[in-house]
């Protein structure tokens, strides 16, 4: 890629969170006493077990044990904490509600087992909405850890979301979410499987001090909307070592609204030593109208997903997305490697050609909600792709800004990389192996570097 512009980028300026992000989380997991061996703070102090099945509880998969497990999870909240205990079992349930100072634990061979009864999770309080499988909301020291199983049992809910689907693009069927954790404060989830859920599994929303580890989250391919794990204006969470096979976002980040009290929504999130199977990437977006910075991406792999790294949004949900960090990343069988769109409901048909900006759409007035990504270094970065490289596209209005691509090497099946409505581009040591047309598309951009 030959120089169109000489924009001198200072990328010691503008990514010097990285390193910092992840010492803090790290320090994190140790001033709370969050490891791999202990529960969550509050409950370990605590020492109480409180065993489901002495609350009655049946766990044969066929008795309905919410009212059960529900006693169990208000004694140990009203006793200050301890460990809600589910023995090997499957546990037929409705929605429950956790407590503060508490761990959710799931042993070998315990399933936690959703219904699958609309009537179940209508939320009487909000017309067409549902209320999650487990929830939480303004909670302190909260875990829920073991090596068993939560099922949202979601068959029921896809075929009728996917038909919906189908006859309104882009229209999202309401159905529940499997967890919900509102406005909660350390926050632990840690060795479980997720599976199932009728839409996304885990969405810990306006939270701080969250660690999600050694999660595997699995959904079929085909279930519409099934994100694996969605932070929502969360701040200080780190996604470690997690194994996500979903129908939708593996993660995404989002930013719905601004919260009281913070610059951005959403910051200070470090992904690190996480597998990407068959879902839509990671992501960030597409709402980000409260903002999202400081987002580190490291040591991960995708294979078979639709997407790779993926910043999406589009006028009306958009925000300031800035300092973001994607580093030794391995893709393969991708579709594409790397998008950055300001363009996203555009940019959701399959065909590389429609997936790029508009023709002639003219420049509007910048308000609250016009997308502006900026500060984004994404290095070492080796992918194969179904078809396309990629885009990187702004708006006429606010172009993409100060983005380094260093040591990225993509294969693509059809075309290469799209640069459209962009300035201060960097590439270094980039190089796009493609079949059709040429490797780089610049139109209306400052790129510069080889």
């Amino acid at each position: 890629m030959k120089t169109k512009s000489n924009l001198n980028l200072n990328r010691q300026r503008v990514f010097p969170m990285s390193v910092c992000l992840l010492m803090s989380f790290t320090s994190l997991a140790i001033v709370t006493g969050w490891t791999a061996e202990s529960p969550a703070s509050a409950a370990g102090r605590s020492a109480r077990v409180f065993d489901v099945r002495q609350f009655g509880a049946k766990g044969d998969g066929k008795t309905l044990d919410t009212a059960a497990i529900q006693k169990a999870l208000d004694e140990c909240g009203n006793a200050g904490g301890g460990i809600v205990r589910f023995a090997a079992g499957t546990y037929l349930s409705k929605p429950i509600f956790l407590h503060s100072q508490m761990t959710l634990q799931l042993d070998a061979g315990a399933v936690l087992q959703a219904t699958d009864e609309r009537a179940d999770f209508v939320n009487p309080e909000k017309t067409n909405s549902f209320i999650a499988f487990v929830n939480g909301k303004n909670l302190h020291d909260v875990a829920i850890i073991g090596s068993g199983t939560i099922d949202g049992a979601g068959t029921r809910w896809w075929g009728p979301a996917e038909e919906a689907r189908r006859k309104t693009p882009g229209y999202v069927l309401p159905r529940p979410t499997m967890i919900v954790l509102t406005n909660c404060k350390n926050v632990r989830v840690q060795d479980v499987t997720l599976q199932n859920s009728p839409t996304t599994h885990l969405a810990p929303t306006a939270c701080e001090d969250v660690v999600i580890s050694n999660v595997t989250v699995k959904a079929p391919s085909g279930a519409a909307n099934t994100d694996g794990i969605n932070p929502i204006g969360c701040k200080n969470v780190l996604i470690t070592r997690c194994r996500i096979d979903t129908g939708d976002d593996n993660i995404s980040i989002k930013s719905n609204r601004a919260i009281p009290g913070r610059a951005f929504a959403s910051e200070d999130i470090t992904v690190t030593d996480c597998v990407f199977l068959h879902g839509h990437g990671m992501s960030i977006g597409s709402a980000t109208v409260g903002g999202v910075r400081n987002v580190t991406v490291r040591n991960c792999t995708f294979e078979n997903t639709e997407n790779g790294i993926r910043i999406k949004s589009q006028r009306g949900r958009g925000g300031t997305v800035e300092n973001i960090s994607v580093s030794d990343i391995t893709m393969k069988n991708v579709d594409p490697a790397i998008t950055l769109t300001c363009y996203y409901m555009n940019n959701s048909a399959r065909d590389p050609v429609e997936r790029s900006a508009p023709k002639n759409d003219p420049a509007q007035p910048i308000n609250e909600t016009t997308p502006i990504f900026r500060s984004i270094r994404i290095s070492n970065l080796t992918a194969t792709c179904q078809r396309s490289a990629g885009m990187i596209i702004g708006l006429p209005e606010s172009a993409i800004s100060d983005v380094v691509l260093e040591n990225v090497h993509i294969t693509a099946a059809t075309t290469g990389l799209s640069v459209k409505n962009a300035k201060g581009i960097q590439f270094k040591n980039v190089t796009v192996a493609n079949k059709e047309g040429p490797p780089f598309i610049v139109e209306n951009a400052q790129v510069e570097g080889d």
